[in-house]
């Protein structure tokens, strides 16, 4: 052979090495974590416990767990003592099609007995607290230069004003509480040493502009002196860090399955379907008063409904998702009646409404949001499995 046909050979080679390698990296599961603030921000100080320090301390021991797993990758949107912005931070999972992204913090309250962990998912609430909190951390943009040109006039004193939410954020909803709970369920597990508080709703700044699934924890309260000195050792920070791994690790099982990676069909928006269709195609039984001849009715003119919709399109409104299974009453759910329940996954999710037409499946959004489920939306399907809304409502 001669040198040029060796040179082409090599040259063929070299491009199906660099193509296999990065077949192989695309397939692997992507996790950005965010350790919250840095630099100058050092986030809640109490007794010594400084935000900043802790926040990276779980991240980077949480980073080494999931390196250590076959087809995981893992990026960092910091791994020193560095300012970061928030709108930057959601660019870093944005840049690199992160499948999720997790944002670590503590938590902080003049109420030194406070404690416990929160992981939020994003979202608006009137919860006090839940706003409290989300103001906090909002208020890092104050410390990025023009940052009232930046973010377009937010006020990160009214957390609220990130109202604005995508139909695309929503369609990572469902994920990211299922995240959520699962990194809650771990936290449950750890025992005494720190609770587990639930998984809540919020707005943040940080988790609004990340386009995937995503979630914010609140590893516990600094300002408690004895929970922060758990967060603030070694052994604590291992402990939280474990837990955050372990559900992470079980969420890619469950959404991404075992093997060398995944199908780009099992991108979380359409991931949601199995868990969705289940309880679509095989509507889980309910206690129904037979006498109630109004409930009949109303569940007749859904099927009817479902039927004629030659398009196979349907739009049901997710009111609820929780740890505990709770029965389909009518007095479980502020009068609300045929009352759909998916337990297919780690949390069970609740539905109401079924309608082809999107007008209707707002006014069924309108009248569950007037009995107070304000984190209550819309999902679509089409033939039995879930789609984007923005697609469903073109």
């Amino acid at each position: 052979m001669n040198i040029k046909n060796k040179i082409k050979v090599l040259s063929i080679i070299s491009v199906l090495a660099i193509s296999i390698s990065g077949y192989s990296q695309s397939k692997k599961f992507k996790v950005t974590l965010d350790a919250g603030h840095g630099d100058h921000d050092f986030g809640a100080v109490y007794n010594g416990h400084i935000e900043k320090n802790i926040a990276l301390g779980i991240v980077l021991k949480v980073g080494k767990i999931l390196e250590d797993q076959p087809n995981f990758e893992v990026n960092y949107t910091r791994q020193t003592d560095e300012f970061i912005g928030l709108v930057e931070r959601a660019n870093i999972a944005n840049r690199v099609d992160a499948n999720i992204f997790v944002s670590i913090h503590c938590n902080a309250n003049k109420n030194t007995a406070a404690d416990g962990t929160e992981t939020y998912v994003m979202g608006m609430t009137k919860n006090a607290s839940s706003l409290a909190v989300a103001k906090n951390e909002n208020e890092v943009v104050t410390l990025e230069k023009d940052y009232k040109q930046k973010y377009n006039g937010y006020n990160p004193s009214s957390p609220e004003t990130l109202i604005g939410l995508t139909l695309m954020q929503e369609d990572f909803l469902n994920n990211s509480i299922s995240l959520a709970a699962k990194i809650e369920d771990e936290f449950t597990g750890i025992g005494k040493k720190i609770r587990g508080g639930g998984v809540k709703q919020a707005p943040y700044m940080v988790l609004h502009k990340a386009y995937m699934p995503r979630v914010l924890i609140e590893t516990g309260f600094v300002s408690n002196p004895v929970e922060g000195a758990i967060l603030d050792s070694e052994e604590g920070q291992n402990d939280i860090a474990n837990a955050v791994a372990k559900a992470i690790i079980s969420y890619k099982k469950e959404y991404f399955g075992n093997g060398d990676g995944y199908s780009e069909e099992n991108r979380p928006s359409k991931k949601i379907v199995e868990k969705t269709t289940t309880d679509t195609a095989t509507p889980p039984k309910k206690d129904i008063d037979k006498t109630d001849e109004v409930v009949k009715k109303d569940t007749k003119k859904e099927k009817s409904k479902e039927a004629e919709n030659e398009s196979g399109l349907v739009f049901k409104v997710q009111i609820a998702a929780s740890n505990k299974k709770m029965d389909l009453n009518p007095s479980n759910f502020k009068g609300l009646k045929n009352i759909e329940l998916d337990d297919s996954g780690s949390i069970n999710k609740y539905f109401y409404g079924q309608t082809s037409d999107y007008e209707e499946a707002k006014k069924f959004l309108s009248e569950v949001k007037s009995k107070g489920y304000n984190s209550a939306f819309i999902i679509a399907l089409k033939n039995g499995k879930s789609i984007p809304l923005k697609d469903a409502v073109k």
